[in-house]
């Protein structure tokens, strides 16, 4: 089986789940011997392109000609089976999807946000959720927000691939959704059941880790991550003598630093993955107070398969990593508002249980030989 992985990565100063998932399967299906063919761009390579090409980005998310032009190239060198492709924004363009067709290679997408209907792919502006853009064919209000890197000429130009590319959606052969959730989203914009499968991501196992104390936040410092709310959650919550760690970086890292002036948060600035797994290692439980639609936090599988509890929003995928309302949760869900938050914070530092639960739960939904294993199934009844 010949796969080629289609993804564009983001910007290494701004560190990613999706990357970090991205790499990891690509890992994964080779050691399972998938010969896997990357096709990868990363958004890094913009700052290097001369002026001339960096004009033509304007219209790549519409459909990137160049683009196109290789991964032709590739697809009759190389003769997949399969093409599965994660994230086409901005170097890459939906156009893969047809250029994959052309050459009679059928297509597989994992959906990593929720970029077919909403400019930001977040579902989140201004401080709270917002659909106003849901359904339409033309995302007029992400426009008039700035919803895309605060610039109305870019929105304008991923609302203009996003109305475009309506119809290619509808051609793909498979979408991978990470959780239920994700499935009944891509059900609300018109994907039929059919073509949806459901498979969450993985992550390696780093095999037993002594717990240690506290907890960890690791996430960008942005409005949606929630960081805020814990900080006045933190304030709120009654845990004498116990640590919470900050690690990330992003527009709120004053706040953070201010926080850590007083004595209240340790920060540890913006770590790589070396320095967030030692920091995980120095933790009970980690935190994820995100207060959007959060897909499926890398960090809290990273957590669970190290047998850290999870104390999560339910917003989002956050409560499916969490366990929350099965009959052996990993960590609890609350409503994101502070003194929920700061009750959860309580509840998991008071019962051992949940970090006990935490390993078992990694090893029965989200450890490598089980998404892995579905991953196969999936390209196999495409390529079927």
């Amino acid at each position: 089986m010949k796969i080629v992985i289609a993804h564009n990565r983001y910007s290494s100063a701004q560190p990613s789940g999706e990357n970090t998932i991205v790499d990891y399967e690509i890992g994964a299906l080779r050691a399972a011997g998938v010969d896997v063919v990357p096709f990868l761009r990363s958004s890094d390579e913009i700052g290097d392109l001369p002026p001339l090409r960096k004009a033509a980005l304007a219209v790549s998310p519409i459909h990137a000609a160049g683009t196109q032009r290789e991964l032709a190239a590739l697809l009759e060198r190389e003769k997949p089976d399969l093409l599965h492709l994660h994230n086409p924004y901005p170097l890459l363009s939906p156009s893969v999807v047809g250029t994959a067709h052309r050459h009679g290679v059928k297509v597989v997408q994992t959906i990593h946000n929720y970029r077919h209907d909403c400019v930001n792919g977040l579902y989140f502006r201004d401080g709270h959720d917002c659909r106003d853009c849901h359904g339409k064919r033309w995302n007029a209000p992400g426009v008039a927000h700035a919803c895309y890197r605060g610039s109305r000429a870019q929105s304008a130009v991923m609302a203009v691939a996003l109305g475009v590319h309506q119809g290619t959606w509808r051609g793909v052969d498979r979408f991978i959704a990470l959780t239920d959730a994700m499935a009944a989203y891509l059900r609300s914009i018109g994907i039929e059941d059919g073509r949806i499968r459901v498979k969450p991501n993985a992550v390696a196992d780093p095999g037993v880790v002594p717990l240690g104390e506290g907890f960890l936040f690791g996430a960008r410092l942005v409005p949606e991550k929630g960081v805020e709310l814990l900080l006045e959650a933190w304030r709120l919550a009654d845990l004498p003598g116990s640590r919470l760690r900050i690690a990330g970086d992003g527009p709120l890292r004053p706040i953070v630093e201010a926080a850590a002036a007083r004595g209240e948060v340790e920060y540890l600035g913006q770590l790589d993955a070396d320095g967030m797994r030692a920091a995980l290692g120095e933790a009970a439980a980690m935190v994820i107070p995100s207060i959007w639609q959060d897909i499926l936090p890398t960090t809290g599988l990273e957590a669970l398969a190290s047998g850290r509890a999870v104390v999560a929003t339910r917003m989002g995928g956050a409560p499916f990593i969490a366990g929350h309302g099965t009959a052996r949760p990993a960590g609890v869900a609350v409503e994101p508002a502070p003194e929920a938050l700061a009750r959860g914070l309580e509840a998991v530092a008071k019962d051992p249980s949940f970090a006990a639960n935490a390993r078992a739960r990694y090893e029965s939904v989200f450890a490598p030989g089980v998404t892995l294993r579905r991953l196969v199934e999936i390209y196999e009844e495409v390529i079927a």
